[in-house]
């Protein structure tokens, strides 16, 4: 798949409305990294790694803090999906580990659907319409999938315990200080 993009960005922020960090090749044929949005796509110098680690940071966190979190919630060890900012919904997984040179990015809430494509490789239908090939395995693409559908659970479960316990905690009447 011959991918053009709209612009070009030494740097970029991940934010609420990215889709994807792929690693791919440029139509020239040399690897760079693609950050999707819903409206555009940047061309960006640095791995997709290092642009979900630089936006774990710019929320107080790193990548390997967010992974360890992810391993602490549901066990997840390898290939572990991390959020970047909850609040904001932003649930990433990586296609392989991220060590890896070739290592992409996907934002779970964005996915409509994940097909099987040729090759081996996955088709991911945004519900924007937008689709992306990976060169992923489908049965792999899909655990990931799932993987982070119970991470984002059990951590949306883990937050709304906490907030209910805060309001109940405001909510009760301060006791009166004896005279």
């Amino acid at each position: 798949m011959m991918l053009y993009y709209d612009t070009y960005t030494p740097s970029y922020e991940i934010t609420p409305m990215t889709l994807a960090v792929i690693k791919q090749k440029n139509p020239s044929g040399n690897p760079v990294t693609f950050v999707y949005e819903e409206e555009v796509t940047y061309a960006v110098d640095h791995s997709p790694s290092k642009i979900i680690e630089d936006a774990c940071k710019f929320f107080g966190a790193s990548l390997k803090g967010r992974q360890d979190g992810t391993r602490d919630i549901c066990g997840i060890t390898h290939k572990a999906p991390i959020t970047i900012d909850p609040s904001s919904g932003m649930y990433f997984f990586p296609t392989t580990s991220p060590s890896n040179a070739k290592c992409s990015w996907v934002a779970h809430s964005h996915i409509d659907q994940v097909n099987k494509a040729q090759n081996n490789s996955t088709e991911i239908i945004f519900k924007n319409g937008k689709r992306i090939v990976l060169d992923v395995s489908y049965g792999s693409m899909l655990n990931q999938v799932q993987r982070t559908a119970q991470f984002r659970y059990l951590l949306d479960n883990r937050i709304q315990y906490l907030q209910r316990k805060s309001a109940d905690k405001r909510g009760e009447p301060l006791s009166a200080s004896p005279e």
